[in-house]
């Protein structure tokens, strides 16, 4: 299987480490035969991309729709770990469809975290009856990462805005709005990444949270994600790949 990396910073150095040791006890070998970062992106086009079974995508905000949309046009399935352009997310999906293509993006590539949003869906089920206790989010990652809040952050947000009538937006910021879902977030050095839900209350707190403890864990739900996209044609999540 032949991998193409959109993107080789941090993340995608870490996709390839992955796949390295994933060929220790592989049957089928998975080769990484393009690599793009801003030194040669003016060399990423239609054309090229066609060398790759599967593309994995972690750029920026600015440059994901670009290279999503030039994957769909070559027919060559891509997995998404950009976050920050999901305004464009309606559009994006129309034109895979539209394509026929393959798609599989999300907030975060980690099992835990996936795993981390299952369990915030149902404890936000059961805190939306108890009034006295007020929910918010808090994100933590490195100074590197181009957007606040994180996508993690804000499909916990979403998640819980779903189940708790009284919330209806959420905000990067504290409010005075009881309406709004407060998303706090804090960039620090070398941190991969946290994410907490709070329901505080006058008499105790409650928290779920998760915290990676670097980017391996982003890195093989990636490559895993990959190898479940090759030869499929659709839209597709993590909930997918997981089975949840």
């Amino acid at each position: 299987m032949k991998i193409a990396l959109i993107g080789y910073g941090k993340m995608g150095k870490t996709i390839e480490q992955a796949i390295q040791e994933y060929n220790k006890d592989a049957a089928e070998e998975v080769e990484v035969v393009l690599k793009f970062n801003r030194n040669n992106f003016h060399e990423f086009r239609a054309e090229t991309i066609l060398q790759a079974d599967v593309a994995i995508e972690f750029t920026s905000p600015a440059t994901a729709v670009y290279s999503i949309n030039t994957c769909i046009k070559a027919n060559v399935p891509v997995v998404v770990g950009t976050t920050g352009w999901y305004d464009q997310l309606p559009e994006v999906i129309a034109y895979a469809k539209s394509k026929n293509a393959a798609l599989l993006y999300a907030p975060n590539f980690s099992i835990g975290v996936n795993i981390f949003f299952e369990l915030n869906k149902k404890l936000a089920e059961i805190m939306a009856k108890q009034k006295q206790y007020a929910v918010s989010v808090a994100e933590t990652h490195h100074t590197e990462k181009l957007d606040a809040p994180s996508g993690t952050a804000i499909k916990l947000a979403e998640q819980i805005i779903k189940r708790n009538p009284e919330k209806t937006s959420w905000v990067n910021e504290g409010s005075e709005e009881k309406e709004k879902l407060e998303i706090f977030s804090h960039r620090i050095p070398e941190v991969p990444g946290t994410h907490q839900v709070i329901y505080n209350s006058e008499e105790d707190e409650i928290m779920i949270s998760h915290k990676a403890h670097s980017r391996k864990g982003f890195a093989k739900g990636a490559l895993q994600a990959a190898l479940w996209l090759k030869g499929r044609s659709g839209v597709f999540t993590m909930k997918d790949v997981l089975g949840i």
